[in-house]
């Protein structure tokens, strides 16, 4: 069970006046690319006075740190609930401390189970500018909506100032709003971003299980046997599993524990650094989208509960899985879900990526255009849109 935060949070320090911004980012991912945009805006305006509910990347780029989110995030309906507590009282912390030092702006960041909630709330107390109050309210990386719960667009039309998207096709999802979506690039390809995997055709095999404990258990199975098959033909082959966290090393080591014809052959690694890949076996998660732009050739493998996954396929309408897919409109990765995910043809997808120079240039291709996709310019990045929505009705920039 999560600790309950302390109340009430840090306060802001008054010989730097009052706050202009206050971000809300829950996750490290999060934490992360909110870091990058304040240093890039503190940059340009070192006046501003921000104050973040993060983590220590926030806090490292100078935002000062309330509270460290990112150290009580969960991730799933069950932990949710079991938490339930936790987060209706770190709502009522933040709604209070937002009510007592009255920031210019709020700036919520992805984690939209939370943020949506406290948007919400702040309109209904009347402290938000939707709600008659003085205070903007902002978000940067949209929820999923074009995958799944696409009526939350219409409330975050009612909470929200102002949107900030990563992909380009989410300012249409919104079109049908009175909410203003602006496209300002994939945190991905911004200054300063040191990519997490490298193709080299003479590198191991990538295998990505993903992040979530309970999907790796069935998925990483998958992943090992097609590999095996494909080292029974190749003797050199090797393979890097990347694990995110240590509850996923140890189902990682469970699992390979019953695999004892590839010791030797598989090196359980941290996701840290660089690594390089010749190919890549991945969920369909986060990594799957930085293999596609380092343009690693593979395959998307997915698997889950019979059950599951049925309801899945009730909730969620979209014609891939794989994020690059989406984005290119093609299978620039092939995906092997379900019944599908057979051993045997996850072994051809590797054979065909390291074998196949038409493959390879054709993945090298399918990445320059997703780069090229993805990009924006410095006046229309995250940091530059979040300068304008300062400089907006609500307030002029300080500088």
């Amino acid at each position: 069970m999560c600790a309950r935060p302390q109340l009430p949070f840090g306060l802001p320090d008054p010989e730097h006046g009052s706050v202009d911004l206050l971000i809300i980012a829950g996750e490290h991912s999060g934490d992360e690319h909110a870091a990058r945009m304040v240093r890039e805006l503190l940059a340009k305006n070192p006046a501003l006075r921000i104050c973040a509910l993060g983590g220590p990347e926030l806090a490292a780029a100078g935002a000062q740190l309330l509270h460290d989110l990112t150290a009580t995030s969960v991730v799933g309906f069950v932990e949710v609930l079991k938490n339930l507590s936790f987060f209706n009282a770190l709502a009522d912390a933040t709604l209070q401390w937002i009510a007592q030092h009255q920031p210019r702006a709020v700036c919520f960041v992805d984690y939209p189970g939370f943020n949506l909630r406290v948007a919400a709330k702040l309109r209904s107390r009347k402290l938000s500018v939707k709600g008659g109050g003085k205070i903007k309210l902002l978000y940067y990386i949209s929820p999923q909506i074009w995958a799944w719960k696409p009526q939350r667009r219409f409330t975050m039309a009612r909470d929200l100032d102002g949107l900030a998207v990563i992909f380009p096709f989410e300012p249409a999802c919104y079109r049908d709003t009175t909410l203003p979506a602006e496209f300002v690039g994939h945190p991905f390809l911004a200054a300063g971003y040191a990519p997490p995997v490298r193709h080299d055709p003479a590198g191991p095999v990538l295998l990505l299980p993903g992040s979530r404990v309970q999907a790796v258990g069935f998925i990483l199975p998958l992943l090992l046997a097609g590999f095996a098959q494909f080292a029974r033909e190749n003797a050199d082959a090797k393979a890097v599993i990347l694990f995110p966290s240590e509850d996923v090393a140890a189902v990682a080591r469970r699992v390979l524990a019953r695999w004892p014809a590839l010791a030797g052959r598989v090196e359980l690694r941290a996701n840290a650094g660089c690594t390089a890949a010749a190919a890549v076996l991945t969920s369909s998660g986060t990594m799957s989208l930085h293999c596609a732009l380092a343009g690693i050739p593979g395959a998307v493998v997915y698997k889950t509960k019979t059950l599951t996954y049925w309801l899945g396929r009730m909730l969620v309408s979209i014609e891939h899985i794989g994020m690059a897919n989406l984005l290119l409109k093609e299978a620039m990765y092939p995906e092997f879900i379900q019944g599908a995910a057979k051993p045997a043809a996850l072994a051809r997808e590797l054979r065909a990526c390291t074998a196949d120079e038409l493959r390879r240039e054709r993945t090298r291709a399918q990445a320059a255009k997703l780069r090229t996709l993805l990009a924006q310019d410095a006046e229309h990045s995250a940091a530059g849109w979040l300068a304008r929505q300062l400089a907006g009705p609500s307030g002029r920039e300080k500088g």
